[in-house]
């Protein structure tokens, strides 16, 4: 598999051991905001957003919405920043390499970690920048680490989604300073510890990952990581261009051609950036992960202040939910790796008479896709019915789909397009599900306002909004289909022409006897 000296089949397991550690441990750590929420309510962080005012019977109470809402904003704005970053982010990360990529977001990830830790209630604003770095420099490790799947060819779309679902689950690392914090230990120190945990990503950057990129597949030789940048320089180059040739496997601005077209070609055109962006594979599968991302953040976002209405405001009850969500979290590194192997059942197996590997990867997604979608659907019903006990079901439901939407998402990404362009695609992909995404607070902000904190109907318009999400499955389906006939097509075609050809040949030997 490598030519890096004896120890290389040990580096790569460690590559792939540390790069899951570094994911489940702290790239999605945003993503356990409920459980951060929590204990910055309890340290008074916006507190001066909440009034005293005169209920009914001349009751006092104390109105903490304005605090919901400054609190959703922050994690809007975060997690808009984690998705639209993505995409200059995806441009770095193809043009300079991995270890730009990681040093930038390694520096990103640090300086948002220690600006919580020097932050106090007086000066909460600082929780905006704070988030947003540690986001953004989250999403940097993921995609740095996503390459490594390239290293196990036949387990690649496998691996690629349990970094995802390593991902999603690191959102325990909130949940961990939740419970330090009822502890005792201060969430300063619990971010002043975060910090310094940036020293092991920097030794992983120099010692097991590539300067570069790992390339796909994998060149013979192929070496990386410390003293092994000598071997065979030129395998990456010569590996790229060979990746940009060939069609796109989709429609709409770009080419599609089968596999008795493309054997007829000498010099296949090589497949624009462009080309990928305006084709119909892009588009479809741009609808299908906003809307669902749509529905995952704006239930995160206001997750606390749903507990506060269900369970009226038991502080006991909400942080018992609050924990049982953060703890079905963790399981996203063990969902995922189930929709890479739906995603690569087919490796092993005879393809169909000429079908491409890359057109039997691309049929084999279907399912994933499918699936993705039904699950979302199933959340959203859960999430909207307002009964306290079904929410577990929600929880479960929820980190299920999360862990199938992104790793199908730079599965499917890393499938049905060009490798050179992995980076920026997702990238792209990503942030323009952002924009969507914003739609999140003003969301919120019906919820708040015109529907008086009844998010009923809100949760009736994402539950319709998400059966969009099946479109792409089917449209997938229909071109895999629509392969399949032209290849049988061009199969009976070719037969006949042969049939033809004996025929004519026989009577002219007849003629030529006599």
């Amino acid at each position: 598999m490598f030519g890096c000296l004896s120890g290389a089949k040990v580096r790569c397991w460690l590559t792939l051991a540390s790069g899951l550690l570094e994911c489940l441990c702290f790239a999605g750590a945003v993503f356990g905001w409920a459980s951060l929420v929590f204990v910055l309510k309890a340290e008074g962080y916006f507190s001066n957003l909440c009034v005293n005012v005169t209920g009914p019977n001349s009751t006092y109470y104390t109105d903490c919405s304005g605090q919901d809402e400054r609190f959703s904003l922050v994690f809007t704005i975060a997690s808009f920043m984690n998705n639209f970053l993505t995409l200059p982010n995806g441009f770095l990360f193809d043009r300079f390499g991995t270890m730009a990529a990681r040093i930038l977001g390694i520096s990103l990830y640090t300086t948002g970690t220690l600006l919580i830790a020097f932050s106090h209630p007086e000066i909460s604003l600082l929780l905006f920048p704070a988030l947003s770095f540690i986001a953004v420099g989250g999403i940097l490790l993921l995609v740095t680490n996503m390459q490594v799947g390239n290293l196990f060819g036949t387990h690649r779309s496998t691996i690629i989604t349990l970094y995802n679902g390593a991902f999603d689950s690191s959102s325990i690392i909130f949940l961990i300073v939740k419970v330090l914090s009822e502890g005792g230990i201060s969430l300063h120190n619990s971010f002043f510890f975060l910090s310094a945990c940036s020293v092991i990503h920097v030794m992983r950057t120099f010692i097991l990952m590539p300067k570069k990129h790992i390339p796909y597949p994998l060149p013979e030789g192929y070496t990386y990581g410390w003293n092994c940048g000598k071997g065979r320089p030129h395998t990456v180059e010569q590996t790229r261009k060979e990746e940009d040739k060939g069609p796109l496997r989709g429609e709409g601005g770009a080419e599609t051609m089968t596999s008795q077209q493309i054997s007829k070609e000498q010099a296949p055109q090589r497949v624009t950036f462009r080309q990928s962006v305006l084709s119909w594979f892009f588009l479809w599968h741009l609808v299908w992960l906003s809307v669902m991302q749509l529905r995952h953040y704006l239930f995160i976002g206001t997750l606390n202040p749903m507990l506060n209405r269900l369970t009226a405001g038991d502080p006991v009850l909400v942080s018992r939910y609050t924990n049982a969500f953060a703890i079905t979290q963790l399981c996203g590194v063990l969902c995922a790796p189930w929709n890479g192997l739906i995603m690569d059942r087919h490796k092993g197996k005879k393809h169909a008479p000429g079908e491409t590997e890359e057109e039997a990867d691309l049929c084999s997604a279907v399912l994933s896709l499918f699936l993705t979608a039904l699950q979302c659907l199933l959340f959203s019903i859960c999430a909207t019915t307002p009964v306290l006990p079904l929410q577990y079901l929600s929880f479960a439901l929820q980190v299920l789909n999360r862990s199938f939407l992104y790793g199908g998402n730079a599965a499917f990404i890393s499938i049905a397009f060009p490798a050179s362009h992995f980076g920026k695609l997702y990238g792209l992909m990503m942030a323009l599900s952002a924009v969507i995404s914003l739609l999140q607070y003003p969301c919120f902000f019906l919820v708040k306002g015109v529907f008086k904190g009844d998010p009923l109907y809100i949760n009736v318009a994402l539950t319709l909004l998400s059966l969009c999400a099946f479109i792409h499955p089917c449209y997938v389906y229909i071109h895999c289909r629509r392969l399949a006939n032209q290849r049988r097509s061009s199969t009976k075609q070719l037969a006949n022409e042969g049939s033809s050809s004996s025929i004519n040949e026989a009577p002219q030997d007849a003629v030529d006897t006599t």
